[in-house]
């Protein structure tokens, strides 16, 4: 047993010893091999992507001001319509019913007009008649033929002629007041009589049908949908959520194209019309419409497609492009070495360009340790508005370091000032410090590699 432990004792340590051997090997003999990326001249085009709906410039939702059980349908889905009419029946039975009984009504309050005014000739006739003995009685009592008693008398009854007179003057305005009233309430059952049956109020295709016959609609709280009417198939709109980021980069007349499933291969264009004002947040991503019109002749596009939309917002031709790739790579050193590899190529004091000399930069010039070196033919700003696009470039505001690989194997670093990006290559504005020309060598990444140790043993780390 103890001649066992002993040399489980011995296997543990020479474990350890070369366990201890191979980690000082592999930190002393690490061999980066670098993955790298050619720099490339050529054109850029940076664009806005986004997701929207295709609609219709109109839609109408045709509803029903009444209650009622539908009795008839005159028109489906995809059915074409001209304005004005009938496509659909709600049962008028109740509303006939009700209009009939308004018109006895009217009836009614007529005939009470004209007993009204009977009754005001009546009253006139009788008020002469007073007035007359009145007058008589007056002159017969000054020559004290009458006497006082008889005198009051008739004063008392031409009194009430005359109050007689007024009430039946008055009785009359009622009763043709009345007559208003019932000529109204016509007017409402016939109004009511006409709602049942339901019109376009557009040309256009009915895109959305909501009922069937038989269906009760009740219209007490609001008038509920029956139809969707799309006024002109080839003119449309796609509404695009852009994201806040991009709205400043998007402008009226822009040209925009677009893809839909329904047709992958397929590109459709159109012009943006507006970005409308209205914000749009969902999980604090705040999102806004954009407004694009497109025609659609052959009305293979369908309103509720999901289109997926391309805005182009600035381009350059004939530039020096890098890959977004490297400009990501940052190397495996410490702070100290890398600041040493700084001071060596001159990158500790960066030549930056002040804000005047970004005119020269977008105009296509390629710097080489701050000198010009060659003028590219990079899209000008007038070239630019004549095609919809804007001509701003995102520079970094402290410039971009890139590592250059040396034909040696070493690094050498490169500040550059970054461009516009189609979020693949970057173009290169300018030139701080360093040189860059096309067809060298950018890394993108790296890998340590180490001697083997055993059968099928190495240490590898990727940068």
């Amino acid at each position: 047993m103890k001649i066992l432990k002993r040399h489980r004792l011995i296997v543990i340590l020479v474990t350890l010893a070369v366990a201890v051997i191979a980690a000082f090997q592999l930190k002393g003999n690490d061999n980066p091999q670098y993955f790298t990326a050619k720099v490339d001249r050529g054109d850029i085009s940076q664009v806005v992507d986004a997701t929207g709906t295709i609609n219709a410039v109109t839609t109408v939702q045709v509803g029903s001001q009444v209650s009622g059980t539908v009795s008839r349908l005159y028109v489906d889905f995809n059915s074409r319509v001209k304005k004005g009419q009938v496509i659909a029946q709600i049962d008028p039975a109740l509303f006939e019913g009700s209009l009939l009984q308004a018109k006895a009504d009217l009836a009614n309050a007529r005939a009470s007009v004209a007993t009204a005014k009977a009754n005001l000739q009546k009253a006139l006739a009788l008020q002469i008649q007073t007035t007359a003995d009145y007058e008589r009685a007056k002159a017969l009592t000054a020559q004290r033929v009458m006497s006082t008693q008889q005198l009051d008398l008739a004063k008392s009854n031409y009194d009430s002629a005359i109050a007689g007179s007024s009430a039946a003057d008055a009785l009359v305005k009622q009763a043709q007041a009345q007559v208003q009233q019932r000529e109204a309430a016509v007017r409402v059952a016939q109004t009511n009589l006409d709602y049942t049956t339901i019109r376009a109020p557009i040309d256009g295709t009915v895109i959305a049908r909501n009922v069937d016959v038989g269906q009760t609609v009740a219209a007490s709280l609001q008038a509920p949908t029956l139809f969707t009417i799309a006024q002109d198939l080839t003119k449309m709109q796609v509404y695009a959520s852009t994201d806040e980021s991009d709205v400043g980069s998007i402008r009226p007349n822009q040209l925009v194209t677009f893809k839909v499933d329904a047709y992958p291969k397929d590109s459709f264009s159109g012009l943006v019309s507006q970005v409308r004002m209205n914000a749009t947040t969902v999980q604090n991503v705040v999102t806004y419409n954009t407004i694009i019109d497109f025609d659609n002749p052959e009305m293979k596009l369908f309103p509720g497609m999901t289109a997926y939309v391309t805005i182009p917002v600035a381009s350059a031709t004939d530039v020096l492009r890098v890959p977004n790739s490297a400009l990501r790579y940052k190397p495996d050193m410490k702070a100290e070495e890398i600041r040493a590899i700084y001071q060596k190529f001159g990158l500790d004091n960066p030549r930056l360009p002040s804000a005047g000399n970004h005119t020269a930069a977008t105009s296509g010039q390629e710097y080489v340790g701050g000198a010009v070196k060659k003028v590219n033919s990079r899209t000008s700003a007038s070239q630019n508005e004549a095609i919809g696009l804007t001509p701003t470039v995102a520079y970094s505001p402290d410039g971009v370091v890139l590592w250059k690989l040396r034909p040696d194997k070493s690094l050498e670093p490169v500040r550059i000032r970054s461009g516009i990006t189609d979020h693949t290559v970057t173009e290169v504005a300018e030139v701080v410090n360093g040189s860059l020309n096309s067809n060298e060598d950018l890394v993108t990444g790296a890998v340590l590699t180490a001697p083997k140790i055993g059968p099928g043993t190495t240490a590898a780390n990727r940068h």
